[in-house]
């Protein structure tokens, strides 16, 4: 049997060998019949892209070693990313209680060369990332993948002691050829970072991983604006007067540039459902007036936005919701985007607002681990038991 030896990605030269792997791992298979369509990833050359603007990150990989340790036929043969950070944890969801910050490590990109699975390379990718997370301080490891991922679900609740934790949706829309009318019943305010922080601050005090340094997620350079969406009409004052006497229904979000870090591509699709695709196009082209709900060319890379901190209060805050997704809509047109997408809890009160595409979406499963063995803080206990809130936040640096 081939020794399989876990270290740290070295850029200047594991680069190529590890887009190769990324290159061999399918994600999203259609499942059943002969049509298989699978999603792929193109990293623009940047492997630690999806982890690059964490406060603490590491990448690990896998390679098959020989006896003599020559480094004559060795090879990168799977491969893990993981970052840290400290988050709103579940504790906090109950009313009246200040919030509870907990250091959590997230778990991504695990890929295995399809020639060495079900080898123990995943497993022992994982134990070698968790060594790292416990250095660094974490009480938790989390990772998402696709419900419906029986390997992914297998090895981390079934041999990593994982357990199941959170069921959040991506939600995803097309970006058409025509713009999005904006909403004649709200107004769009473009926050300030310094606003937009104290906002979310104090909205998401109390969801689950809320970010304690929101700050540098809304300074960074992928960080498109924060916008704030309430009744025509509305009188602005300042942030601080509209967290005093907010209106009865306002809703934010705020818009993260996946494109500029990775590129997307649905491959093995029909002919039939690529030809349909390319008559929208056509039409929408040839008669913008129509309106007609064009498929962007998904079969070639394509660049997305994700729309993070979505949220919001009152009766119609829900359609506001969809006045700010045509907003970022009409941005991602410009932008060249091929969709924008999100993700939120099963339960989120705005969810009814996000307009979206079933057939392009997901239904995630979060799954958890606790990795110290005492606790920190008496009155939340162990976060892997507490219950569901009702909304969860998406760090847009881990999509």
């Amino acid at each position: 049997m081939e020794v399989v030896e876990v270290r740290e990605y070295r850029e200047d030269r594991d680069r190529a060998a590890v887009e190769e792997v990324e290159r061999e791992c399918e994600v999203g298979s259609s499942g059943g019949g002969e049509a298989k369509m699978c999603l792929f990833t193109d990293l623009l050359g940047d492997p630690l892209c999806r982890i690059r603007n964490s406060p603490a990150y590491l990448m690990l990989v896998a390679e098959t070693a020989n006896g003599g340790g020559g480094g004559n036929g060795r090879e990168i043969i799977g491969l893990i990313r993981g970052c840290v950070k400290t988050v709103v944890s579940g504790g906090s969801v109950q009313a009246g209680k200040d919030p509870i910050y907990s250091k959590v490590a997230y778990i991504l990109g695990l890929r295995v060369s399809p020639r060495y699975r079900r080898k123990g390379v995943g497993k022992k990718l994982v134990g070698r990332m968790e060594e790292w997370f416990r250095q660094s301080g974490a009480e938790y490891s989390y990772m998402a993948t696709e419900q419906d991922n029986e390997a992914s679900v297998r090895l981390f609740t079934g041999r990593c002691g994982y357990s199941k934790f959170r069921t959040p949706s991506v939600l995803v829309h097309p970006v058409f050829g025509h713009a999005l009318q904006p909403s004649r019943n709200a107004a769009i305010r473009k926050l300030e970072p310094r606003e937009a922080e104290l906002l979310y601050r104090w909205h998401f005090a109390a969801v689950e991983f809320f970010p304690a340094d929101i700050d540098a997620v809304l300074s960074k350079e992928l960080s498109l604006g924060t916008f704030l969406a309430v009744p025509a009409g509305t009188r602005w004052e300042s942030v601080e007067a509209f967290m005093d006497a907010p209106p009865a229904s306002w809703a934010v979000m705020s818009v993260w540039n996946c494109m500029d870090a990775f590129r997307l591509e649905v491959r093995g699709a029909p002919r039939l459902m690529r030809a349909a695709a390319v008559a929208t196009r056509l039409v929408d082209r040839a008669a913008p007036w129509l309106k007609i709900p064009s498929i962007p060319n998904l079969f070639a890379p394509f660049g997305l936005y994700f729309l993070y901190g979505v949220g919001g209060a009152g009766p119609a805050s829900p359609r506001l919701v969809r006045a700010l997704c045509r907003h970022a809509h009409n941005m991602a047109r410009k932008g060249g985007c091929g969709v924008v997408a999100t993700e939120v809890s099963a339960c989120e009160p705005v969810r009814a607002g996000v307009p979206h595409w079933a057939r392009l979406g997901a239904e995630d499963l979060w799954c958890i681990k606790r990795l110290a063995d005492g606790y920190n803080h008496g009155p939340l206990g162990d976060w892997t038991k507490a219950p569901p809130g009702r909304s969860i936040f998406v760090d847009p640096r881990e999509f």
